[in-house]
């Protein structure tokens, strides 16, 4: 995938890239593999918002991936897809019954491309293992955080892990982070690399197609009243706020763990901080 430059005929072109879309086939997604996404612009099933700087956008409708792809199937992809709810593409895959699938595109992936799912499939790209059946050293995706549940784990555009080593029923995976996690071996995973590797190179370019993807703006604390936020108030920033840096909320937020899951964290064997503690 390239990135697309546009004329800078205006203020708001200059510098604004796109992505080219010339490896989709097709603009007519399956309409059984669709689903209603409704806008809830933020806010949960009591109206109170739960995430800020959401609303509006387009309308989209949520396309329904197959994560888990069951021992012996075999299919061909047939379209290469646009999906507005993920930065990866996804691919339409026809198995060896007749039904259809979308799962997330590989690096490479094209029309005619075959895949493979399965503990007795040959070690290729694009086919799915168990990863005890995966060569040390391969660079894979899509990797199930419990065995049978599905993908969950490096899924988005561009990303790929690497298994390290295998130890008892674990295998040691370094994630897109750095992380090294353990992982049970029978959890399955995909060969290869999700494509679409220059989604993080686009550049917005302006305020409207931010707004577009249904993300309103966002404004800094010290500019706002003391009422409205703890960094607020002042002499318009001109000797600082004095303040510890606190949410809207007034919880601190320099010197306290954000990590609040603790049950997985005795799989991890390296932290992604790692590296920077050393230097």
């Amino acid at each position: 995938m390239a990135i697309k430059q546009y004329k800078p005929i205006t203020n708001g072109r200059r510098d604004m890239t796109s992505q080219d879309f010339s490896d989709i086939t097709t603009k007519k997604p399956i309409k059984n593999l669709l689903k209603i996404k409704k806008s809830n612009a933020g806010r949960n099933n009591k109206g109170r918002i739960t995430t800020r700087h959401r609303g509006g956008g387009v309308k989209q409708f949520y396309r329904l991936l197959n994560h888990q792809l069951a021992d012996g199937i075999e299919g061909v992809v047939e379209h290469i897809e646009y999906d507005p709810n993920r930065s990866a593409r996804i691919a339409r895959l026809k198995d060896q019954h007749g039904q259809y699938h979308y799962i997330v595109a590989a690096k490479g992936m094209t029309v005619g491309t075959k895949v493979k799912s399965g503990a007795s499939v040959p070690v290729e790209t694009y086919n799915r293992l168990p990863l005890a059946k995966i060569p040390t050293g391969t660079q894979i995706y899509g990797i199930e955080l419990q065995a049978g549940k599905g993908a969950q784990a490096v899924r988005a555009a561009g990303t790929k892990a690497q298994l390290m080593a295998k130890e008892g029923d674990y295998a040691l995976v370094r994630m897109p982070s750095g992380e090294v996690r353990k992982f049970r071996l029978e959890c399955m995973a995909s060969i290869g690399v999700v494509g679409n590797e220059q989604h993080q190179n686009v550049k917005i370019g302006s305020a409207g197609r931010k707004r577009r993807m249904g993300i309103r703006p966002s404004v800094r604390g010290v500019v706002m009243n003391a009422a409205d936020h703890p960094h607020g108030g002042g002499d318009g920033g001109r000797h600082g706020t004095g303040k510890a840096p606190r949410t809207p909320w007034g919880q601190l937020t320099l010197g306290y763990r954000t990590r609040t899951r603790k049950s997985t964290s005795k799989l991890i064997v390296r932290s992604r901080h790692e590296a920077k503690r050393k230097r």
